[in-house]
């Protein structure tokens, strides 16, 4: 069974994300998907939507990649992600993660979670 990777992130961040992943990973489009959260949007229609998005991954194992723990989006997420014994998270979700986590999708579940803040952290670098 493929990995799947999803986006959580405040609108229009994650489809924005997804859009620029997929330039590099075409053949990943059916894999990545992207889950918008409205600023308007309440916790407890955030946490329906991830809940949603996450129950639509049919078992398979899922990483999901959140812009910022403690905001919306993140608290919707880690209210839900007990549920989903198949699915790991990353809060900061940046393009070198992005990018580090598709070259590795493959991988065993919580070797790609660390492969994902590895290349998350080597990303942030001061010019």
């Amino acid at each position: 069974m493929q990995n799947g990777l999803l986006i959580v992130a405040h609108a229009p961040l994650a489809t924005a994300l997804r859009t620029v992943a997929l330039h590099a990973f075409a053949e990943c489009s059916s894999d990545v998907g992207a889950l918008d959260i409205a600023a308007d949007s309440s916790l407890e229609a955030a946490i329906e939507d991830v809940r949603r998005t996450l129950q639509a991954q049919s078992g398979r194992p899922v990483l999901v990649l959140v812009d910022v723990h403690g905001a919306t989006p993140g608290n919707a997420l880690q209210a839900v992600l007990g549920e989903f014994p198949n699915a790991r998270a990353v809060a900061g979700v940046n393009l070198p993660m992005l990018w580090r986590s598709l070259c590795y999708r493959r991988d065993d579940l919580d070797e790609w979670q660390e492969r994902a803040v590895a290349g998350g952290a080597r990303g942030i670098q001061p010019i």
